[in-house]
């Protein structure tokens, strides 16, 4: 009896905080909405998504957890709340490469919140398309990956695009071996390249006799084998949830720590959050050394450099472009002093964006 009367009383307490924490999450819907009303009536800045502002928040909340929740799961339960409060605001629409059930889907959904309209498309260069023309708010592309590196197309549109890079998301990818018969034999797997790549010594461990197929996505190698036999997908749990495939094996990519590296892309630019990255693309004139002396403006105004890509620039034979990354928005005073003197120095600067670095 004594033991009924302690749990009765701990279930109250929780249903008192459950009281407490819904008044409270309405009492920050309710100041979102003033927000909303104040930027309306000033009419200078009718953006109501400030990747910084988020960021900042989230910092915090991972920075005062004490646990017992893990600060991962209490960041991810903030932008929840977060996204519901600016669905209030402005419901954003985000663009993303498809079909559903992607890892970019997962990405874009881990940096809003579910709060958002998701828009699956076709390729990478209908993420920026759709950006660019004003139909969606931000889109969500891929960049590089741990194991495999740089996603080289996503990097060749930013030569034209006029977006910015205005935040970060990293996500640890799980790959999964999915098929319609959880027993039958399996003859060939559907993958996007990448993936094949991330789960190459488990396949010639295990089925070495199968042949591979590259597709456009995992997502749409799970849609593919779900109307086929005798094939397998690599892709995520949620797209053997939503093409009613089974598991037949999971965690299949050869490296442990496997993360692939996303970007959000927008039509406006970050504030500085006090902890970002910028993106450049640089272009050099043809002359020996001109990449040592490109370097040195960095080391010498004390930035940090955290990737460098080289990439055909396509104007002319063996000239190249640089996709650079250094710590710092381009408002601080290193990275402007850096960038000052870099632009008297190659043939063109184009700053993709500064942003905040991913937070969890």
């Amino acid at each position: 009896m004594a033991d009924n009367d302690k749990l009765d009383g701990l279930r109250k307490r929780i249903d008192a905080l459950d009281e407490q924490i819904q008044r409270l999450i309405n009492d920050r819907a309710a100041v979102a909405r003033e927000v909303a009303a104040v930027k309306l009536a000033e009419g200078a800045d009718t953006h109501f998504y400030r990747p910084e502002r988020e960021v900042a928040i989230l910092r915090r909340v991972s920075e005062r957890n004490t646990g017992p929740m893990p600060s991962e799961e209490m960041v991810r339960l903030f932008r929840e709340i977060m996204s519901a409060c600016l669905a209030l605001e402005q419901p954003l629409n985000i663009a993303y490469l498809g079909p559903e059930g992607t890892f970019t889907q997962a990405a874009a959904l881990k940096q809003f919140g579910h709060s958002v309209r998701t828009i699956a498309l076709n390729g990478i260069d209908d993420v920026f398309r759709e950006v660019e023309s004003g139909a969606a708010h931000y889109g969500v592309v891929p960049i590089e990956n741990s194991t495999e590196g740089v996603v080289r197309h996503t990097l060749d549109l930013f030569q034209h695009s006029r977006l910015n890079i205005c935040g970060e998301v990293q996500l640890r990818i799980h790959h999964y071996l999915l098929a319609r018969d959880a027993d039958a034999t399996i003859t060939r797997v559907l993958a996007h390249q990448q993936a094949l790549a991330q789960c190459r010594g488990w396949l010639e461990s295990n089925l070495p006799h199968a042949e591979h197929l590259a597709v456009a996505s995992n997502a749409e190698a799970a849609r593919m084998v779900s109307q086929q036999d005798g094939a397998a997908a690599i892709a995520s749990e949620t797209a053997a949830e939503i093409y009613g495939l089974a598991i037949r094996n999971r965690n299949i990519e050869d490296e442990p720590d496997n993360t692939t590296r996303f970007l959000v892309i927008g039509r406006q630019a970050a504030l500085p959050s006090g902890n970002d990255l910028t993106s450049l693309l640089i272009s050099v004139r043809n002359r020996p050394g001109m990449l040592y002396a490109m370097l040195e403006h960095f080391a010498r105004n004390g930035v940090s450099m955290t990737r460098i890509e080289s990439r055909p620039s396509r104007r002319g034979v063996w000239d190249y472009v640089f996709y650079i990354d250094v710590e710092g928005h381009r408002d601080d005073a290193p990275v402007a002093a850096a960038l000052a003197e870099l632009d008297k120095e190659v043939f063109a600067v184009k700053v993709l964006g500064s942003y905040p670095r991913a937070v969890i």
